[in-house]
């Protein structure tokens, strides 16, 4: 009977024991956490990667973030709240970059990876000319930003590197913006020798202006020669810009059965919302780059099926209701061109249509159909217009 009442104060004992040595609550992870969903709820576009690890004196606060007051806004509160801790955050851009912060595309399309090697995810592109912000490098990668903030890497042989001082010499200068859709430069007029393919919207600085072509500068210190007849003065070609539903439309079917390509975002290859993001550049509007980033942009415009109320150039946006257990999913985009008609890029890049007599209805898109939004001429912050804001120069 001794025995038996003794093995129960043992299990007892041990019993209470484990639950007093349950882990307390990481008090400056909660801080972390509820600031992170603040400052940089998309991880595509901002970085706040901090964890905080318990230690006989504290806290240590590790990871890296590109938001400086976020930072500060944490320490902040920690010491307000008699949070012990300390600090090995590292701050993008790293120190070992020095001055060399900004870069320029210095290919036709750079392929920029979800991490840096060859082999990872192809997350977007960005075409030559398109001006970044580099905040780490790892080995022959750079992690680099885009002007829609979008975060990813890039191999040296797709940027060249600059300072603030000299990246403004190259915005200062004059630029050319490649129209065709697909073509070359040349290293001398008689377009013997190719010194590099390129593609719509490509952008170069100019050197020397002629009758029949331009004199170009690479990033890299490349010279070439690009024809007129497949390009414009920036300056130009800004003025020029219509800002119509019917240029968007006319700028869409140009790229008819481009193939579809997870990550592009260019003639070379696009999907569904490097398209879209196409169209809209190549008509002066640099949009969010995802489709779940885009549809939250603009104005909205339906979200019943009512595409009586469309115009040219409205986004449609089709996906995956919200339920009461899960979240909206936006997974496809295409624009709207008129006659029950959108262009997207789905195997290729091919228009479909809404109405159910047309033989190119699209029943599968229709039944995921979530809404519309208008986004031409409409203010919003993560939309840039390039007549109002000096990205090239």
């Amino acid at each position: 009977m001794h025995i038996r009442f003794g093995y129960i104060v043992l299990v007892l004992m041990i019993f209470v024991g484990c639950k007093t040595e349950t882990p307390t609550e990481n008090a400056a992870q909660h801080y972390i956490d509820e600031l992170q969903k603040e400052v940089a709820p998309d991880k595509r576009v901002a970085v706040f990667k901090i964890e905080a690890q318990l230690n006989a004196e504290g806290y240590i606060l590790k990871g890296e973030t590109d938001k400086p007051n976020a930072l500060q806004r944490l320490r902040d509160s920690l010491v307000a709240n008699n949070i012990s801790f300390t600090d090995s955050v590292t701050l993008l851009p790293t120190a070992e970059l020095g001055d060399t912060t900004r870069a320029i595309i210095n290919i036709s399309v750079a392929n920029l990876r979800s991490n840096p090697k060859h082999s990872a995810e192809l997350a977007t592109q960005a075409t030559l000319g398109t001006p970044v912000k580099v905040l780490k490098k790892e080995g022959d990668w750079y992690y680099i930003q885009t002007p829609d903030n979008y975060l990813a890497w890039v191999d040296d042989g797709g940027i060249t590197l600059f300072t603030e001082q000299t990246i403004q010499n190259w915005e200062s200068a004059d630029k050319v913006i490649y129209t065709k859709t697909y073509g070359h430069a040349y290293k001398g007029p008689d377009r013997k020798e190719i010194v590099s393919d390129l593609v719509a919207g490509n952008v170069l600085e100019v050197l020397k202006y002629a009758d029949k072509f331009y004199i170009v500068r690479f990033p890299d210190g490349r010279q070439a020669y690009v024809f007129r007849e497949a390009s414009e003065t920036y300056k130009d070609w800004l003025a020029k810009l219509n800002n119509t539903p019917e240029a968007l439309v006319q700028t869409s079917k140009r790229f008819m059965g481009v193939p579809y390509l997870w990550g592009g975002t260019s003639t070379k290859g696009m999907d569904c919302s490097g398209f879209t993001k196409t169209i809209y550049f190549l008509n002066g509007m640099i949009i969010p780059r995802d489709a779940s980033q885009q549809v939250h942009t603009g104005k909205p415009i339906d979200d019943t099926g009512n595409f009586d109320v469309l115009e040219p150039g409205d986004l449609l946006f089709f996906g995956t209701e919200a339920t009461d257990e899960t979240k909206e999913k936006v997974v496809h985009v295409g624009m709207w061109i008129g006659n029950n008609e959108f262009i997207h890029a789905s195997d290729m890049v091919r228009v479909s249509s809404v109405d159910k007599e047309a033989d190119n209805y699209d029943a599968y898109n229709v039944n995921r159909y979530l809404r519309t939004k208008r986004i031409l001429r409409e203010e919003d912050m993560d939309l840039i217009d390039l007549r109002k804001v000096a990205l090239f120069k």
